[in-house]
């Protein structure tokens, strides 16, 4: 069995690393245009398992080389390139996956590959990280022990362990991707309908056992994937938020309305420039912390009824940093939710051909089982 794992990064490297720590033969093929800083949890796998391979997505005919012979591909890449990387694996004849965020893009652009990829036997799935993706396969479950859904509500974070002023916050994946969360409006479901509610809005609060204790939620973009379109009218209320340490938002609001999270180029000094990139290249060092512990806090809550009666689950789960092998709690949550998919779709465990998001065609037990495994515990409580 081999694997192509796109993209070197973060993600991409606790992929490659989580797939060659499992049992069973596989050849795993780690691809990106730079491979100079790869993480030292995978020196071991270097003169086995693992192959190196430098790969620009953006030259077609060096990416169709490196499908060649792939079952199974996962894109760990930014997430403009997934309908390129998405077609030619469904053109290679190989099963893909990938980490998502753009909704826009599932939608408008690899939902097209369902014939193709049906064609070909083949499956694509989209949004395989956490949030999309751990908290689309746990909702889509919750709602489906359930006659009639009232309510889903998700809230997930990645935060630091020693939070430290003024935002207590440190950089877990990229701080683009999170600016981009906090300027774009975030789709919800109210009344049973699609709509679309201000980042960084109505703020509540959420406690986790300590030494975590209250968190506050607020809305955010890209989270929540297809669902509020998939259960439009089936589900009255359904929301996504990120968790946060209290006061965070209070301090990006201002910095958002101020502008300096703006796209749209200012003239300063004589040149132009974005005032995100200024902010980016200011803050962005400030908030990196190399030496920095951190952790996932998860909470995804589905409530209505079972057979007359008010019925519903909660599953939490709260994710630290390895300390044996130096892997992040967002790369094992992320990544590692981006291999076990892969994992599902080569044992044929996920049977769906076509184009379908997780929430649509990943088995939750087998997937929550495998998190289990990896030392991911999600703790599930009906009522």
């Amino acid at each position: 069995m081999r694997f192509l794992v796109i993209g070197a990064g973060k993600q991409g490297a606790a992929c490659a690393f989580d797939l060659l720590r499992q049992p069973g033969k596989r050849t795993v093929v780690l691809a990106d245009v730079t491979l100079d800083h790869l993480p030292a949890f995978l020196e071991p796998y270097q003169k086995g398992a693992l192959e190196l391979l430098h790969l620009d997505v953006k030259d077609p005919k060096a990416l169709a080389a490196a499908l060649r012979g792939a079952n199974v591909v996962l894109s760990a890449a930014p997430y403009y390139f997934n309908y390129d990387l998405a077609r030619a694996a469904v053109s290679a004849g190989a099963h893909f996956a990938d980490l998502g965020g753009n909704t826009d893009i599932v939608f408008k652009q690899q939902k097209e590959l369902a014939a193709e990829a049906t064609k070909k036997g083949v499956s694509v799935v989209p949004d395989c990280g956490l949030a999309p993706g751990m908290v689309n396969i746990l909702a889509a479950e919750g709602i489906r022990r359930l006659d009639t859904t009232d309510s889903v509500k998700i809230f997930v974070g990645g935060l630091p362990q020693h939070p430290e002023p003024p935002l207590n916050y440190m950089v877990v994946y990229s701080i683009e991707g999170v600016l981009d969360y906090y300027t774009t409006p975030s789709w919800v479901l109210r009344d049973g309908k699609p709509a679309q509610v201000e980042a960084l809005s109505e703020i509540e609060h959420v406690v986790f056992p300590d030494p975590i204790g209250k968190l506050e939620a607020f809305h955010t973009a890209g989270g929540i994937s297809t669902l509020p379109f998939r259960y439009e009218g089936k589900v009255r209320t359904m929301e996504y938020k990120t968790l946060r340490y209290p006061g965070h938002a209070a301090i990006m609001r201002p910095i958002r309305e101020l502008g300096l999270l703006d796209l749209e180029p200012v003239e300063v000094n004589g040149g132009r420039i974005r005032p995100r990139d200024a902010f980016v290249a200011t803050v962005g060092p400030r908030l990196t912390r190399p030496q920095g512990r951190d952790l996932v806090a998860l909470q995804v809550d589905v409530r209505g009824t079972k057979d007359g009666k008010s019925a519903g689950t909660r599953w939490r789960l709260v994710d630290r940093y390895d300390e044996q092998f130096g892997v992040t709690s967002m790369m094992r949550t992320t990544g590692y939710s981006l291999a076990i998919t892969g994992l599902l779709l080569a044992d044929g465990l996920i049977a769906a051909k076509g184009v379908h998001t997780p929430d649509e065609c990943v088995p939750a037990a087998p997937y929550v089982e495998a998190l289990a495994k990896r030392g991911i515990v999600i703790e599930e409580t009906r009522a």
